[in-house]
């Protein structure tokens, strides 16, 4: 199926997608504990079934078993012939589709994390994803699709491996959780931004929530979606009934849902956990008949992302501030420390800037002797997972661009692309391939010209040929191109007619870099603020500045007010009123307590050593620095302001810390009193241990001795350990529904044998109720974990 084939189909009617299969699968006769794609192998006509049933009920996809045919998920059960279990797979669910229906290669997370938080490479997750792909491709699929994807870059990752295999469409499609985000804290609308501009051919969600919650995301997406929404929800949420999972909607319930979701502007339906064919047959009763509706965004202003947040830049919004200080040009102190590879620097810019009200970062990395591929790669791994501010990425460097677009997890903001023909040849179609806005600059070969008619004329030549690579004019920022008054007082007279002209008649956003006309002169910041408040009255979009100068973020405050962008002057409000009232105390205890709190473990253990240097002891160290710290992270995260990415760094400087400090505690003859002791492990069956991973850490962080035994660990071995370390509490996760039975097990020995021990449980298929109804503690997440396990200890 070509690209435009899946566009039209999904134009001319509701495509219907299939429900769930390993669950029906698990009826047939499946067993917990097995990998799921072999079993699905050696038992075909099983699937076959399901298929079939699935094209009866009105499927007009269905999904080839391969979910967690990965080579890092099949690994885990010893199987290395990633193609042939993907191709054989694909073949089995192409006899089951007879030519009537289309087959999907159906991908998902491979349960890794990536750098900076796990040991797998970005270039290594694509890598695996490829092996993956070329089985499907050679299996026959028609299509491809990435779902259940919880982190934006493994998501990308996924991506890029099939657009660069074959150029068959893609669906992509997230699960949200936790009001909204993903675990990594990526909310719908900067996961359809991001994969959007980067090739999806559609885009949406699945699992995780019932019809009703996935209805207000799709709400979100539709005014900016420019490819088609898919929805995939769950039957509800599970819980278990006489020792079975059962889902609170049935298929009549779930199904009237379908002509909201028709209406909010789905485009592909189906479901998830806990539907059956029943439920798409009702689905696609509702849906036979109805056009989908038409895809292109019709919102005109520019918008991209980091991997948590997005920035809209249009003429009509408040002025967009692009930080300007991450240029190592004329700075003597971060010139020396891009050069030693030092990110020290580059980080304290980024978060100075970011809390002065910068809403996009400009980075260069452009230094003569210097590799500007490798320090500018550097730079944007350091700040991706540290701020939330998307980035522009500064350079001329094809190379440095080509290496940092791959690994940013977003839309990044490209400065620049003009009209030479180097920029052109070799800058646009890497742009255009990783989906990146871009700043048109009017300069070409020639030279930079001097008048308004002449940039004019080369920015529609630029346009011209960017809208050759699909490019529209909501994904370029126009820039004025600034030129000093020094030299030439009527210059900046010429920049504010291409302002105007591309605001009015072109009908294109705009920016200009602002310290460049008051060059050479003094008072520059006067000059600065007085040339903004005039490019803003012409039109102005954004501004590459300095946030640092009081007097032209003034006035760009108030010429936002008073040129009617900043709605009833809420903004200008918002900051001024402050002055007006006493500031509270910034509770900043030290640099040891930001440290962990921002999570630069880098710096942890070189502050721990001055303050013991300056006299401090280690144990004060302990009780008035650290503990505060990570408690406030967790306040943080419970909060909804960090997310797994945050609370990772942190509790990862925490322990950085802590393994630097205990042993000066032991030789002071101080000894640091634990809480208590918890054996913890993913339960047997289950071989996802992300969410464990991140309960130990912290555990561990807050003072527990924490007995890891991993993942897949047999009831046995739990009781055994727990008994033998005289634990207080036995930790258990799942992720599976399938495998959350296993719980159940360990607490029913736990009381039998009449041991005195706490449980805990958590992870995503668990709830309230079902700990309740086997005895156990409920942990929605890490942090509760803590809350959880310190009540627990307390009360026994």
């Amino acid at each position: 199926m070509t690209k435009q084939e899946f566009k039209q189909m999904v134009s001319d009617r509701i495509v219907i997608l299939d429900g769930a299969t390993g669950t029906l699968l698990q009826q047939m006769g499946m067993p917990a504990g097995v990998c799921p794609e072999k079993w699905a192998l050696e038992n075909p006509e099983a699937l076959i079934n399901i298929q079939r049933q699935y094209i009866q009920s009105g499927s007009d996809i269905i999904y080839a078993f391969t979910f967690g045919a990965n080579e890092l998920k099949l690994k885990e059960f010893g199987i290395d012939d990633v193609t042939g279990i993907n191709r054989e797979l694909v073949r089995i669910s192409k006899q089951a589709s007879q030519g009537r229906v289309l087959v999907a290669g159906d991908m998902s997370p491979t349960g890794q994390l990536m750098e900076p938080f796990g040991s797998y490479s970005f270039e290594e997750i694509v890598n695996a994803y490829k092996k993956q792909v070329i089985g499907l491709l050679e299996g026959g699929v028609d299509l491809f699709v990435i779902e259940t994807m919880m982190d934006i870059q493994e998501a990308r990752a996924a991506l890029l491996a099939v657009k660069e295999t074959c150029n068959l469409p893609v669906i992509v499609t997230m699960t949200f959780e936790r009001g909204g985000y993903t675990i990594n804290g990526t909310d719908p609308l900067t996961a359809l931004v991001t994969l959007q501009s980067l090739g999806a051919d559609a885009v949406g969600c699945n699992c995780s929530t019932g019809p009703e919650e996935m209805l207000g995301i799709i709400k979100k997406l539709r005014p900016y979606a420019d490819v088609p929404l898919v929805a995939k929800a769950n039957a509800g949420m599970p819980r278990l009934v006489d020792g079975k999972t059962v889902f609170s909607m049935n298929a009549d319930e779930f199904a009237a849902f379908t002509e909201k979701f028709i209406e909010a502007g789905v485009n592909l339906i189906g479901g998830c956990c806990g539907t059956t064919p029943e439920y798409i047959q009702k689905i696609s009763k509702i849906a036979k008949g109805r056009k989908g509706s038409e895809c292109g965004c019709k919102n005109k202003n520019l918008i991209i992302s980091s991997s948590c947040t997005t920035v809209s830049v249009g003429h009509d919004l408040p002025v967009c501030i692009i930080g300007e200080r991450i240029n190592p040009t004329g700075k003597k102190k971060l010139s020396e420390e891009l050069r030693k590879g030092s990110m020290d620097l580059v980080v304290e810019l980024a978060r100075d800037q970011s809390e002065l009200g910068a809403q996009v970062l400009d980075v260069n990395a452009g230094l003569p002797d210097i590799d500007e591929r490798e320090t500018l790669t550097k730079i944007v791994k350091t700040l991706s997972p540290i701020v939330k501010t998307p980035l522009c990425l500064d350079s001329s460097s094809p190379e440095a661009l080509e290496a940092t677009l791959r690994i940013y997890p977003g839309r990044a903001l490209i400065n620049s692309i003009s009209a030479e023909k180097r920029k052109l040849e070799r800058i646009l179609p890497i742009a255009a391939k990783y989906g990146a806005a871009f700043i048109l600059l009017p300069v070409d070969d020639v030279g930079v010209p001097e008048t308004a008619e002449d940039r004019i004329r080369i920015v529609e030549n630029v346009y011209e040929k960017a809208a050759e690579y699909g490019y529209t004019k909501s994904d370029i920022l126009v820039d004025g191109l600034v030129l000093t008054v020094a030299a030439n007082q009527k210059s900046c007279l010429e920049t504010l007619k291409v302002i105007k002209w591309s605001t009015e008649e072109f009908g294109a956003n705009t920016v200009i870099g602002l310290s460049n006309v008051s060059f050479g002169l003094p008072g520059r910041s006067w000059i600065n603020a007085a040339f903004l408040a005039m490019a803003i009255s012409h039109g102005l979009s954004a501004v590459i500045m300095n946030v640092q100068s009081e007097e032209t973020m003034h006035v760009k405050r108030a010429a936002d007010a008073l040129t009617g962008r900043d709605c009833n002057s809420m903004n200008f409000i918002k900051t001024y009123q402050k002055q007006d009232i006493p500031k509270e105390e910034r509770k900043n205890k030290g640099g040891i307590y930001d440290c962990v709190v921002e999570g630069r473990r880098g710096e942890v253990v070189e502050l721990i050593k001055s303050e013991i240097a300056a006299g401090m002891h280690p144990a004060k160290i302990v009780d008035e620095y650290l503990v505060p710290a990570i408690t406030r992270v967790g306040e943080l995260y419970q909060e909804r302001i960090y997310f797994l990415p945050q609370l990772i760094q942190s509790a990862e400087t925490m322990e950085a810390a802590m393994n630097y400090i205990l042993p000066l505690l032991e030789e002071n003859s101080v000894q640091v009193k634990k809480k208590g002791k918890i054996v913890i492990a993913t339960v047997k069956g289950d071989i996802h241990d992300i969410g464990k991973n991140m309960v130990a850490l912290m555990l561990r962080n807050y003072g527990f001795d924490v007995v890891d035994l991993g993942k897949d660990v047999d009831s046995e071995i739990i009781i055994k350990t727990a008994v033998e370390e005289k634990a207080d509490i036995i930790g258990l996760s799942a992720l599976m529904t399938t495998t959350m039975q296993e719980m159940r097990v360990v607490a029913e020995k736990i009381r039998e044998r009449n041991i005195n021990v706490g449980l805990m449980i958590g992870g995503a298929p668990v709830n309230e109720d079902y700990a309740r109804e086997i005895g156990a503690v409920y942990a929605k997440d890490a942090y509760a974990a803590v809350k959880k396990a310190e009540s627990m200890v307390a009360g026994k």
